[in-house]
C-alpha cells in the first residue's frame, strides 16, 4: 500500500507541469480537443487532486506545499489565458469601421459557432467563411444552405458584398463534406486513363462537386491538388499532408489535363476552383502542418515540371491560386512562399502576370502559427496575398486579425497592395456571380 502511495505521489509530481502547461495554453490550437468540457475537466481534476493532497496532509512539509501549489495553478493559469483572450476579442470586436472596411475582406475564417460567425460577417470583419465536416456534424445539408444563406442575407442587409463560401472537396482522402455529399473518387484514379478518357471523368467530378457546392451556397472549392505525386517512399513524419496519395501524377501533362478538365465541370456550376499548394510540396518531405520546410530545387527546374500545371490551369481558367507555407529557398530563403514579396508580388504576379485570387493556406498550421504569426501576416498583405486562410482552429481568427489591425494602425501595411488586392477580390466574385447566372448564390438541387 505505502508503494502505491509512492507512485501515486510520483506521477502527481510528473503530471502537475503538463497540465499548468495546457492551462496556460489553452487557446492553442494543438489543444482544440481539450475547448469546452475538456478544459472544465481539467479544472475540475485540478482542484479535487488539490483538496486530496490537502486532506492527506500534505501541507506540513515544503514538497507538500510546493505539489499543492502546483495543482492550484491550472485554474488561474487558464483563468488568465481566457482572460487574455477575451481581452483581444473585444479588441478586434471594437475595430473601426473603416478598419474593418479595409481588412475585413482579405479574411475567410472556419467556424463552429454560427453567432459568432454571423457577427463577424455583419460587422464587416471577415469576406469569407471556410466549411467542414463539422458544420454538418449533428445537423443536415438543408441546416448548413440556411445557415450559410443566412450570412448573405446579413452582409446583403448590412450593405457588404457577398461572403465567398469555401469547401475542401478534393475527391479521395479529402472530402470534409463527404458524406453527405457524394464521395468522388480521387483524380489520381484517373491517371492511368487514355487522354480522352481522362478529360471526361475529371470533367465529370467537377460537375458533381460543382452542382453539390452550388447548391450548398458554396462559391470556391479548394481544390485541385497540382503539386506533382513525389517518389513512392514512405513518409513517417507526414502525418497530415499526405500529398503521396492527394497529387495527381508525377508527369505535369498528365496532372494539367485532369486538372483543366475538373476545373471545367467545377466552374460550369459557378463554383471556382482553388489550385494548390504553389510552389509545389511533392518534392518537400517535411508536414507543414506541424513544422517549416524548405524547398530546395532550382527555379529553372521547378518552371520545367512543378510549375507547368500551375500556369496551364492558370492561363485559361478563372481559379484562384493558394500559396503553401514552404519556403523556397531559391528565390526568398528566409520566409514561406505564403508571404514572401519575391514570391507572391514577383513571380506570381510579376513573371507571370497572373492578377487573380491568391490566398494563402490555413494559417494555423505549424509552419507559420508556431512561428512569428503577426511578421507573417503583415508580410502577406504586403505582398499582395488577398484571402489569409484560418481554417482548422477558427478561434485564432482574433489573434490573426489582431496582426493586421495592428499592423494597420502602425502603418506597416502597403495601402497600395490592398487597394490592388480590393479590386481583385470583387472582380473575382462578380465574375463567380455571372458563372452561376446571377444573384449571390444560384441553388442547385442536389441529388
Amino acid at each position: 500500500m505505502q508503494l502505491l502511495r509512492r507512485i501515486g505521489l510520483i506521477l502527481l509530481w510528473l503530471a502537475a507541469p503538463p497540465v499548468a502547461f495546457a492551462a496556460a495554453n489553452k487557446n492553442d490550437p494543438y489543444l482544440l480537443v481539450l475547448r469546452g468540457t475538456g478544459n472544465l475537466a481539467l479544472v475540475v481534476a485540478s482542484i479535487m487532486v488539490a483538496i486530496l493532497l490537502l486532506r492527506r496532509g500534505r501541507w506540513r512539509t515544503l514538497a507538500g506545499k510546493l505539489l499543492v501549489t502546483l495543482w492550484c495553478l491550472p485554474p488561474v493559469l487558464m483563468s488568465a489565458a481566457h482572460l487574455k483572450f477575451e481581452l483581444r476579442k473585444h479588441w478586434v470586436l471594437g475595430a473601426l469601421a473603416a478598419e474593418a472596411r479595409q481588412l475585413g475582406p482579405h479574411f475567410m475564417v472556419g467556424y463552429s459557432s454560427f453567432p459568432e460567425v454571423a457577427r463577424l460577417a455583419g460587422q464587416g470583419l471577415i469576406g469569407g467563411i471556410y466549411v467542414t465536416r463539422h458544420n454538418i456534424r449533428g445537423g443536415s445539408v438543408e441546416a448548413l444552405r440556411t445557415e450559410i444563406a443566412a450570412l448573405q442575407d446579413i452582409r446583403r442587409a448590412a450593405g457588404l458584398p457577398p461572403l465567398v463560401v469555401a469547401a475542401d472537396q478534393e475527391g479521395g482522402i479529402v472530402g470534409h463534406l463527404s458524406p453527405p455529399l457524394t464521395k468522388v473518387p480521387a483524380l489520381a484514379t484517373l491517371a492511368g486513363l487514355a487522354p480522352d478518357d481522362q478529360q471526361a471523368k475529371a470533367e465529370e467530378f467537377g460537375r458533381i462537386h460543382g452542382r453539390e457546392l452550388a447548391g450548398l451556397g458554396v462559391n470556391l472549392n479548394l481544390a485541385p491538388v497540382l503539386d506533382l505525386k513525389p517518389p513512392q517512399r514512405r513518409n513517417r513524419l507526414d502525418f497530415h499532408t499526405l500529398i503521396g496519395r492527394r497529387a495527381i501524377a508525377t508527369d505535369p501533362v498528365v496532372v494539367s489535363t485532369i486538372a483543366s478538365a475538373y476545373v471545367r465541370g467545377l466552374e460550369e456550376s459557378g463554383v471556382g476552383a482553388t489550385l494548390k499548394h504553389f510552389p509545389g510540396i511533392g518534392r518537400v518531405r517535411t508536414d507543414t502542418h506541424h513544422f517549416s520546410a524548405n524547398l530546395d530545387t532550382p527555379v529553372r527546374e521547378l518552371e520545367a515540371s512543378d510549375w507547368l500545371p500551375f500556369r496551364q490551369v492558370l492561363s485559361h481558367s478563372r481559379s484562384a491560386l493558394m500559396v503553401g507555407h514552404v519556403t523556397l529557398t531559391a528565390v526568398d530563403p528566409d520566409r514561406a512562399a505564403s508571404h514572401s514579396k519575391r514570391v507572391v508580388d514577383g513571380i506570381i504576379r510579376g513573371t507571370w502576370g497572373y492578377q487573380g485570387m491568391v490566398m494563402t493556406d490555413d494559417l494555423v498550421m505549424g509552419a507559420i502559427y508556431q512561428n512569428n504569426v503577426c511578421k507573417a501576416v503583415v508580410e502577406a498583405i504586403n505582398a499582395g496575398v488577398d484571402l489569409l486562410l484560418v481554417a482548422y482552429d477558427g478561434a485564432q481568427f482574433y489573434r490573426i486579425f489582431a496582426c493586421a489591425l495592428e499592423g494597420s494602425r502602425k502603418g506597416r501595411l502597403d495601402a497600395a497592395m490592398l487597394s490592388a488586392s480590393e479590386v481583385r477580390l470583387a472582380r473575382g466574385f462578380s465574375t463567380q456571380q455571372a458563372r452561376a447566372g446571377g444573384g449571390v448564390i444560384r441553388i442547385v438541387e442536389t441529388h
